[in-house]
């Protein structure tokens, strides 16, 4: 897909302006509740579609399905990214009314982390079509990893601060307390930070941690940057709000780890099929069309099992708690 200059202005200084609107819409701190976060989940999807939609007129069908298939997955993996949201949450006693705010600038700075990902990311694959078995190899091991985790039941209940905020903490020191939504504050002559920078920076930064997989994985189901770009800021600008939307559901998901696996797993060898093909070897390659329904079909079942599992223990504690009362 040949993208102009004019147009990749046009599309950011749009992200931004839906960024500034969302900015403003909720500026003052409050407790979001479901209804106001189901309706900005709405929202935030029925603009992505109305973006694929557009590519599916100007562009045609190969850049809109690659779209689709690629929005999904990144949200798809997002919803992971939401436990360790909430475990940061919880360890920095974030003020729900202050909740929404630190999401926002958490995920800003995640979209501009990730840009700078996924240009160094086209770069490379530009340069060297090799770097396609790194990828596919990655993404299985990633896999494998996942379904490990899952089963020992391996997900941390206490998030741990990586060297950056560290750094950041001794360099400037942090205030006993929040102060509102600011950033900084002047202590005894010197100005140090407030929790609530320390915790954006927490959700920024750890959401690179989970770009290491899932920019290889939409690389895999495209080489295009743009489509790789508007992807990613269509699934994490909705993230805000799906955080209050399904924080409550999250612990129902227990099958999810699974179907990211299989995904992860999935695109990881239609990227070594790729790979294969670029150096001469004639292998089938996966096409959009199967990689989107395949990517949905995975979403759907994993659904459906983890709520039946989860509905099966919650009936099975509620007999034995029955049990123990009589």
């Amino acid at each position: 897909m040949d993208v102009s200059l004019t147009l990749w202005v046009l599309t950011i200084a749009g992200l931004c302006a839906l960024i500034a609107a969302d900015f403003f819409i909720g500026r003052k701190p409050h407790d979001v509740s479901v209804k106001e976060a189901g309706i900005w989940t709405i929202v935030w999807i029925v603009l992505a579609a109305l973006f694929g939609l557009g590519l599916l007129f100007f562009a045609g069908g190969q850049p809109a399905g690659e779209f689709f298939a690629g929005y999904i997955t990144e949200k798809s993996l997002s919803v992971d990214n939401l436990f360790v949201f909430v475990l940061i949450m919880a360890k920095f006693a974030v003020p729900s009314q202050y909740q929404q705010r630190v999401l926002l600038f958490g995920v800003l700075i995640a979209l501009v982390l990730r840009a700078i990902f996924i240009a160094a990311g086209a770069a490379i694959i530009a340069s060297f079509s090799w770097v396609f078995f790194i990828f596919g190899a990655f993404l299985i091991w990633t896999a494998w990893k996942l379904v490990q985790e899952a089963r020992a039941e391996e997900h941390d209940e206490e998030f741990e601060e990586n060297r950056l905020l560290k750094a950041a903490e001794r360099r400037f020191g942090v205030a006993d307390r929040y102060h509102g939504t600011k950033l900084f504050i002047q202590q005894n002559g010197k100005r140090i930070m407030t929790p609530m920078l320390v915790v954006m920076l927490a959700i920024g930064t750890t959401d690179v941690l989970f770009a290491l997989d899932s920019i290889p994985a939409i690389f895999g189901l495209t080489q295009d940057p743009y489509i790789v770009f508007t992807a990613n800021a269509f699934a994490l600008m909705g993230l805000r709000q799906l955080y209050f939307l399904i924080g409550g559901l999250l612990k129902k998901l227990v099958h999810l780890s699974y179907g990211l696996s299989i995904i992860l797993g999935f695109i990881g060898v239609k990227l070594v099929l790729h790979a294969l093909h670029e150096v001469g070897v004639h292998v089938p390659e996966i096409s959009i069309p199967f990689s989107l329904g395949f990517i949905v079909v995975v979403l759907a079942v994993t659904t459906v099992t983890s709520l039946r599992a989860s509905k099966k223990q919650a009936a099975a504690e509620k007999r034995d708690e029955e049990h123990i009362d009589a």
